[in-house]
């Protein structure tokens, strides 16, 4: 895992062009239903605020994918959730993860709105909470609500600690030591 996210944060080191679409998947995988168990995101988005600090690349460009991408996916993963209904809690990839579920299923039933809102920032229910507003027929105004607040809150979230990272290093000169 460790050599697939230094891959990746060397590719999107020497692609700029192609940082903010990378974000934008990341960020998507991550908040998709069932994907964002497996995309490590959280790792190369931490990195990518550190390159962002560095001045490698811009910040508004990546904010926004990441923005787009995080919508994006809670959107979907809500939809999924409403057109397949219960069924898809019990599918196949999920048997496995059914503690996660149930957790996922009790947070929104006794929080609601506010489950989506801050499901987000749970990891291991980040991308079944979407998922289960829409089995449990959550309004659509509403999840979407949450899912704009939290992803306003999220992105730059995962971002700022590689970004206070490399000030702080940069501050102390610890580049300069090496």
């Amino acid at each position: 895992m460790d050599a697939l996210i230094q891959q990746a944060t060397e590719f999107i080191r020497q692609n700029q062009v192609w940082a903010g679409p990378i974000i934008g998947l990341l960020t998507f995988g991550e908040s998709m239903f069932l994907i964002g168990i497996l995309i490590p995101a959280t790792a190369l988005l931490l990195v990518t605020g550190g390159l962002v600090a560095s001045g490698a690349l811009p910040l508004l460009p990546i904010l926004l994918w990441g923005y787009a991408g995080a919508l994006l996916g809670d959107a979907l993963s809500f939809w999924l959730g409403r057109w397949l209904g219960p069924r898809v809690l019990r599918c196949k990839p999920l048997r496995t993860h059914r503690r996660t579920v149930a957790r996922a299923r009790l947070l929104f039933f006794r929080y609601g709105f506010f489950a989506v809102l801050l499901g987000r920032f749970l990891g291991p229910i980040r991308s079944t909470i979407p998922t289960v507003a829409g089995v449990m027929g959550m309004p659509e105004l509403k999840f979407q609500a949450a899912n704009f607040i939290s992803a306003l809150f999220w992105v730059p979230g995962l971002l700022t600690p590689g970004y206070m990272a490399i000030h702080a290093a940069e501050s102390l000169n610890i580049f300069k030591l090496f």
